[in-house]
Formats: structure tokens, sequence, C-alpha cells
């Protein structure tokens, strides 16, 4: 839609670094991102998801909008979720909060879908909002990540510290710019604990982390 496009290219222009995009995500990679979640999921947590082009796609997978919550910073893309999907739970906050507004009872969550630009935040961030995703996730349940760029967009030190693993599933090149979405999950027997969620730095993770890492960070999915 080219409101769509505007709303997010004024967003852009406004805060660069929070949007990360100047137009919405494409089909190509809504399909993508959503590809492993269905009516059977549950509950589904959606971070950033700026006009819904994401929202949209879980609704076809047979999500139900009261399984639905959204979080998300932008004024002006909050207004314009609560009137695409009344059904949904919509959030005007930052996603660095999710370990301490407490937004479910236990951990019901099945899937995570997540559009917010990793990759332009400090590693203090990414471990809050990550730790603080996971620490929703029912056992089996999943963070699907999505970027612009060639590697995984989480270094391996945050992985490590949070006790996940990061698979490649695929590549949307057919989007605009071409993108690649990464699921991340629990490695086995680690428990996320309270502090895994703290917006602490771990020694040796610097903001470039994230460009420097090496394939053996990531997995490729079968």
């Amino acid at each position: 839609m080219s409101h769509d496009f505007l709303s997010f290219f004024m967003a852009w222009m406004a805060a660069p670094g929070r949007v990360g995009a100047i137009a919405p995500s494409g089909a190509a990679l809504a399909e993508l991102i959503t590809r492993e979640i269905t009516d059977q999921t549950g509950p589904v947590l959606e971070l950033g998801p700026g006009t819904g082009a994401f929202t949209y796609q879980l609704l076809k997978r047979g999500v139900r909008p009261q399984d639905l919550t959204l979080v998300e910073y932008g004024s002006d893309f909050m207004k314009m979720l609560q009137v695409r999907f009344p059904g949904a739970r919509v959030l005007w906050m930052d996603a660095s909060r999710l370990a301490s507004e407490r937004l479910f009872e236990g951990a019901p969550v099945g899937a995570v879908v997540s559009g917010l630009p990793l990759l332009n935040m400090s590693p203090r961030k990414v471990i809050s909002i990550v730790g603080g995703a996971f620490s929703y996730i029912r056992p089996g349940g999943a963070f699907y990540q999505f970027t612009y760029g060639m590697r995984c967009p989480i270094p391996r030190p945050i992985l490590d510290r949070l006790g996940l693993r990061a698979t490649l599933i695929d590549r949307a090149m057919l989007n605009v710019p071409p993108a690649a979405v990464y699921r991340l999950t629990r490695r086995p027997q680690h428990k996320l604990l309270a502090r895994d969620a703290a917006p602490a730095i771990t020694p040796g993770i610097s903001r470039d982390d994230g460009e420097r890492q090496t394939s053996r960070d990531c997995t490729t999915a079968a």
C-alpha cells in the first residue's frame, strides 16, 4: 500500500536507527518468517510489527486475533495497528522492557516474530529483548528474526550467554531488499534464568560483533 510506504518512510526519516528500513516488509518475507507458525502454535508475540505486514500473514496462518500480542514503540504505527487489528492486544512500549513488564502469566507463547532492527542496537538492548522474549516462550517454542545482513544478526557471545542456537531458515530473495530469516531456539538442557534477560554487558561483545560473525554461529535449516 502506498500509504504504508509513506508511513514507513516518514518514520525512517524521523528515526532511521530505530525503524531500520524505508519500506514495510514484502509478501515474500512475511510468508517466510511465518512459515512454521500454524493455528496450533498458540499465543504469538510480535515485536516491531510496524504497519502489520507480518501480522496479516499470521492471521492467514490461522493464528486467532486474541492470541496476538503486538509490541510497538512507534506511536503512529501503534494507532494504525489498533485500527487494523482490533481483536489483537496492541501495546505501546519498548521491547527491551519485556522482562520487567510481565505480559503473560507463565510462559505460554509458542512463537515470537520480530521485525526489530537488531543490528542497529547495542548488545545490552539485544540481550534485554531476546532474553525477555524467551522468558515467555514455552518449551519447544521459537523466536523468528529477519535481517538484511549476510550473517546472523545476533552475535555468538549473546547466543552463548542466553543458551540459544540460531538456524537459518531461508532467504527471501524477492523481498526488497533481500532478507534472511533465522529461528532461535533453546539449546538442550538450558533453562533461561532471570539474570540472562538482564541488560548486562557480556565481556568481549561490541556493537560490531554482529557484523563479524562466522558461519559457525548459525546452522542452516534442513
